[in-house]
């Protein structure tokens, strides 16, 4: 096992749907990145946004996880618990006059072909319900993905903090929750790569180490679509866990023997644990099928 002196990774699901396969190769990419470097593996629920919920999907996420052996580490935190604390991090931004109130609707934003601050500021004495930003557009954020390598982002539009319907917006709710519960490796789906340059600049606004990325490739359907609820993925099936812990270690670059399908998800998750290795990764997204033949020899 590679050791390292200080690791808290997480999984992070949005409850608008029951895993899928997709979810999987995420959740147990960032488990065995987190493991095999004798660090903490924590599950956040992001259940930020009630009107895309699924009624039952976080319980059912929850259960699926641990049919699946991915057990976590210390307490399940859910972000619908925890309003008062993003409060005080908008309030702390707007202390500092970092922030500005948005009654661009998406329509008009549409029309201008993306957010533009003259256009925004020409609505600033309208009534009515308003977004939160921050100002933050200019300039571009760097680092270095685990699997993507050197990233230079351009901050092109003021993000959203706080939505006109008055929910908290992710990039604030997922850097608060981050901060307060000291992670220090994001390893999570490639779809968010293109997040990231926002969210370290939210790091470093509020004078918080900026943990380490690293985007795992997606499951894409026959459409050449990621897989997800909107496109209709299959849900995983509970009753056959090994077999998918399998499927997914194909996906991740593992040469998986014989016979191990029959072993308990642990034993699966531990053999894989000592074999991790992040080289091992096809950064390319793709369809199960196309799972390369070549790997590590593990």
């Amino acid at each position: 096992m590679m050791t390292s002196a200080r690791y808290i990774g997480r999984f992070a699901p949005s409850p608008t749907g029951p895993l899928h396969l997709g979810s999987l190769v995420s959740a147990v990419g960032s488990y065995l990145d987190a493991i095999a470097h004798g660090g903490q593996w924590l599950v956040r629920m992001e259940d930020l946004d009630p009107p895309r919920e699924e009624p039952g999907a976080a319980d059912r996420i929850l259960k699926s996880l641990d049919a699946h052996g991915l057990h976590w580490h210390g307490p399940l935190c859910r972000q619908s618990q925890r309003h008062k604390r993003y409060d005080e991090r908008l309030a702390e931004l707007a202390g500092r006059e970092l922030t500005y109130a948005c009654h661009c609707s998406r329509a008009q934003i549409r029309r201008r072909g993306g957010h533009d601050n003259d256009g925004c500021r020409a609505t600033r004495e309208e009534q009515g319900p308003s977004a939160v930003r921050l100002k933050c557009a200019g300039g571009e954020e760097h680092f270095d993905d685990i699997w993507h390598g050197a990233q230079h982002q351009a901050i092109a539009e003021d993000t959203i903090l706080r939505r006109r319907d008055g929910l908290y917006a992710y990039q604030l709710a997922v850097v608060a929750d981050d901060i307060d519960q000291g992670i220090t490796h994001i390893v999570r789906g490639a779809d968010l790569l293109e997040t990231s340059g926002a969210q370290q600049r939210l790091f470093r606004l509020f004078g918080a180490a900026v943990p380490q990325f690293g985007h795992l490739p997606l499951v894409m359907n026959p459409g050449g679509q990621k897989l997800s609820k909107q496109n209709q993925a299959p849900a995983l099936d509970d009753r056959r866990p090994s077999a998918n812990l399998v499927q997914a270690l194909g996906f991740l670059g593992f040469h998986v023997p014989p016979g191990l399908e029959a072993e308990t998800p642990e034993a699966i998750l531990h053999w894989a644990t000592a074999r991790w290795q992040r080289h091992q990764v096809d950064r390319r997204n793709r369809e199960p099928a196309q799972i390369a033949q070549t790997g590590t020899g593990h």
